[in-house]
């Protein structure tokens, strides 16, 4: 169960960030680096954090600006299955849990991931545009997700199922906002419709 919470907390970080929480796990490991994460312990340690912190840094930077929410929400959205899937894995082998355990949580954590982010997605459309606070909540909560992963993954859990949590409430919001929508503009297309 403790690593089901630790891994959960880890691809929830993914739903936030790309780069960044895997960034943090490997630099956590200290001496190991990615050496135990899959896809990732196929590239050189040098060229890895290279890539992983120009890229962190663009998205700490680029979430600040309209133009460059825009264009990281399409790629988030689209690594974030993925990215949410090592992260559960690596997590899962770290604490050696057994083999089936591990897919599945991979699989779990690729949802969750793809969850979240898809919320973000939807709440940048809704508001034209994440706030500047939102952004400031996501960066921090990315890195306290990983680092509670490893050190009280029961908080970590509980915070990345409070997020789901908020995630479907937000999918219910959606819903009637969009059905209110709907009406709104079939409301208006009938009054401007010219009698025959």
């Amino acid at each position: 169960m403790i690593e089901l919470l630790a891994a959960l907390s880890a691809s929830a970080s993914a739903g936030m960030r790309i780069a960044l929480p895997l960034l943090l796990i490997g630099l956590l490991q200290s001496d190991n680096l990615w050496y135990h994460i899959p896809l990732l312990s196929r590239i050189h340690p040098s060229v890895l954090v290279g890539i992983l912190t120009s890229w962190a840094l663009f998205e700490l930077f680029a979430s600040k600006k309209l133009l460059g929410q825009r264009t990281l929400q399409i790629v988030q959205l689209l690594l974030s299955p993925m990215v949410g899937a090592i992260m559960g894995i690596s997590v899962a082998q770290l604490a050696t849990a057994p083999e089936p355990f591990i897919w599945i949580v991979g699989i779990v954590g690729s949802l969750l991931a793809f969850v979240l982010q898809l919320v973000q997605v939807g709440w940048f459309f809704r508001l034209r545009g994440l706030p500047l606070w939102v952004v400031f909540i996501q960066d921090v909560l990315c890195i306290v997700l990983v680092i509670f992963a490893f050190d009280s993954p029961q908080s970590g859990g509980v915070i990345a199922l409070l997020l789901l949590l908020l995630a479907i409430r937000s999918s219910n919001q959606w819903h009637k906002w969009y059905v209110k929508g709907r009406r709104s503009h079939k409301q208006n297309r009938s009054q401007h419709e010219l009698p025959e």
